[in-house]
């Protein structure tokens, strides 16, 4: 088959890492992950990815800290899952970097723009940290602005059902699927596949979204080969 894409941005939770235990990192899951992004990058398609931090630390879940602190340490939470995930590549033989946001000198690449195309255009991995950089953005804003930075040709949202729903489907059996739906849409229905600002920013920048299950991860390249692996936002 032949990938339907050129270039895209992945976004992952941090759950997912750390697989059943709901913490920190499971290698074999993290192993599965890149197996399946190979899959893709060995087509000759270019892959972004941006990974969330939830595995480590939610910032609405603490309490009375300040939120600005609170959303800091998410940030660095991510830097932590690109790392594991970079060395997931590695250890698999394809070529990774991370890049951040958040300035961490001597650890990762801080984000700069061209020099994360020249990556992609090299074949590598690049693994985008730090979310925006800026608290009060969640990592689902990072992936749509990255997205959007590197002129990626869809953002791939990887979640735990298998596209979007009208309400949500563990919760209610008569929860109807959308194969296609238009950005106006998902923001007027208030669908909470991902926050406000990052559809917002999808929709200004005409960038395709495909929300699909990550459960099994041959969805990664059905997705690519533009199977029907979930809903298309568009």
């Amino acid at each position: 088959m032949e990938p339907v894409y050129k270039r895209l941005l992945l976004k992952l939770s941090g759950e997912v890492l750390a697989g059943e235990a709901g913490h920190g990192f499971d290698f074999n899951v993290i192993e599965d992950v890149c197996k399946a992004i190979k899959k893709v990058t060995d087509m000759g398609v270019q892959v972004g990815i941006v990974v969330g931090g939830g595995n480590f630390w939610r910032g609405r879940s603490s309490g009375d800290m300040d939120r600005t602190r609170a959303d800091n340490i998410g940030m660095l939470a991510t830097v932590m899952n690109s790392l594991a995930l970079q060395q997931g590549f590695l250890d698999i033989g394809v070529e990774a970097r991370v890049q951040s946001a958040v300035q961490i000198t001597g650890v990762v690449e801080t984000f700069i723009r061209d020099e994360a195309v020249r990556h992609l255009e090299k074949g590598r991995v690049v693994i985008f940290a730090g979310g925006t950089g800026n608290p009060f953005f969640s990592t689902d804003s990072g992936a749509a602005l990255r997205a959007a930075q590197i002129n990626a040709d869809v953002l791939l949202k990887a979640t735990n059902v298998d596209g979007i729903y009208d309400k949500d489907p563990n919760k209610y059996d008569d929860a109807v699927k959308f194969d296609t739906i238009s950005h106006n849409e998902l923001l007027e229905r208030h669908l909470k596949v991902m926050d406000t600002a990052a559809a917002a920013i999808c929709q200004e920048n005409n960038l395709p979204i495909l929300v699909f299950n990550l459960n099994d991860t041959s969805n990664i390249y059905k997705a690519v080969c533009g199977e029907n692996a979930g809903t298309v936002v568009s």
